[in-house]
């Protein structure tokens, strides 16, 4: 298939994935290998680096927000987790968290899926996608209080389970969210702060898998290619989704998403 078909290709599966509750970087992985036949190990690092192009589409999509937390910053030394702070004291230490739990992951996965042939590696991501669907169908039946402002359980919390969704089949999205709803967020708060703490989690993902292999699978202009729709698609379907959970309750957007996580990682594992 023609180079730029398939950083297209790959550029809207990750625009579309990474907000739903179903892996992004499982559903790029497979696309690559099975469109291009490059490894698991060289699909799963693609898969990483893509996630700068929705990066760019959380941060043009919520730049009020982030403008916002940037302004706070000279508040924070002396009310973290108060009300104009609370967003960035969440941010800085779930992206910590996510650190430490992240660059273990991503190095035990490196490890992994290069040992994996085709099949086995297609049956783990099929595997993780039915446990990430399970866990966003009950998550918001199981939510625990009412909150409004995020604390630093709730960051440590949620940036250890984004740093082990470095794993391909797990939902950055779907395990995030699930936490925050777990936790007695109500759903449109939950993903805004997921999209948020989204933004230096894929920035540091990409950059590590470019330090640490270049870029990789494809050749740069396609990579480029696939930055670019991932992020042009990813702006469009992030608003998509905020507009449905303002007019549909958000389990059954759970539901949907996860009824599909499910059916996608039976059909994969099978």
């Amino acid at each position: 298939m023609n180079p730029i078909l398939v950083a297209i290709l790959l550029g809207l599966l990750q625009g579309v994935l990474e907000w739903i509750p179903v892996s992004s970087e499982g559903g790029v992985a497979l696309a690559s290998t099975v469109v291009t036949g490059v490894s698991p190990a060289a699909a799963t690092r693609l898969a990483l680096f893509l996630h700068a192009g929705t990066a760019v589409a959380a941060t043009a999509y919520y730049r009020t927000e982030v403008r916002t937390i940037l302004r706070s910053i000279r508040h924070l030394s002396r009310r973290p987790f108060a009300d104009e702070t609370a967003d960035l004291s969440f941010i800085i230490i779930a992206t910590a968290a996510t650190a430490v739990t992240g660059l273990p992951a991503y190095m035990a996965l490196d490890a992994a899926v290069s040992e994996l042939e085709g099949g086995l590696f297609l049956a783990l991501v099929g595997g993780l996608l039915v446990v990430t669907g399970l866990l966003q169908r009950f998550a918001a039946a199981l939510s625990l209080g009412e909150r409004e402002i995020p604390d630093g359980l709730d960051a440590v919390l949620v940036g250890v389970l984004q740093g082990l969704a470095i794993l391909p089949g797990v939902s950055r999205s779907g395990t995030t969210v699930s936490a925050l709803l777990l936790r007695g967020h109500e759903g449109e708060s939950s993903l805004r702060l997921s999209f948020l703490l989204s933004i230096p989690a894929a920035l540091a993902a990409n950059a590590l898998v470019l330090v640490d292999d270049g870029v990789p699978a494809i050749d740069p202009l396609p990579a480029v290619v696939a930055l670019v729709v991932s992020a042009v698609v990813g702006y469009l379907t992030v608003g998509a989704l905020v507009r449905l959970v303002r007019q549909v309750p958000f389990w059954a957007v759970c539901t949907v998403f996860g009824g599909l996580g499910v059916v996608g990682g039976l059909l994969v594992a099978l």
